[in-house]
């Protein structure tokens, strides 16, 4: 439904940092609470030479703020990637087992290996076949205590926030630019009203109550 689930870019520099500095890998995701849309993760390897000012937990953030750092994170870092799971991927093997599989997707795409690996959160998804061997560390509320998964956390949401934007155009009725998918009230009554489209994730319970239009799957 998404098409390719990563988005690579290219690390400026394979070369390790100055002073023999470890090279970080802050892992974070967006999206793994709605009743709607992909749950995507990224990878980010920040560069001590070039830091970002203002990093954060990307919710506490205003939406601006988000996306001038953004800008910053992908113009500064030594690598950085995104990558997904859709809806698809969630129902058939759960949310939680998705959120690691695009964890792992965000990873493969680094052009950098890094030395270190934090992801935030109380579990660490499997490396198997993933840059094994390198060391990782489960880092509960690291989006607010470690900037590379703040930069994580940053760039998954702002490119989730603006997919569920443009797919806002394919299904109006449901209001997924203002909600990004949530379970709002606006969502839910949506729901209500119109049923659910392509973009319901069925295994959510709120999803299994509604009605399945099919004029929405046939668009």
């Amino acid at each position: 439904m998404f098409g390719s689930h990563r988005l690579l870019v290219p690390a400026r520099s394979s070369q390790r940092g100055s002073a023999g500095r470890k090279r970080l890998a802050g892992v974070d995701e967006a999206g793994r609470g709605p009743l709607a849309g992909p749950v995507v993760a990224a990878a980010v390897i920040l560069d001590p030479r070039r830091p970002v000012r203002g990093l954060a937990d990307s919710k506490v953030l205003e939406p601006g703020e988000r996306e001038r750092l953004a800008g910053l994170i992908r113009e500064r870092a030594l690598a950085w990637s995104i990558a997904w799971a859709d809806r698809e991927e969630i129902d058939a093997i759960n949310i939680y087992q998705a959120t690691f599989l695009a964890m792992r997707r965000a990873l493969s795409g680094l052009r950098i290996c890094p030395d270190l690996i934090k992801v935030d959160g109380n579990r660490c998804p499997s490396l198997e076949g993933v840059l094994m061997g390198c060391p990782m560390k489960a880092v509960i509320q690291g989006d607010a205590s470690v900037p590379a998964i703040s930069a994580a956390s940053i760039l998954a949401k702002t490119y989730r926030d603006a997919w569920m934007r443009r797919l806002h155009e394919r299904y109006p009725l449901y209001g997924f630019a203002a909600h990004k998918g949530y379970a709002t009230p606006e969502h839910k009554s949506a729901l209500d009203r119109h049923g659910r489209c392509p973009l319901h994730r069925r295994s959510f319970e709120p999803v299994q109550l509604a009605e399945e239009d099919p004029a929405l799957f046939a668009a």
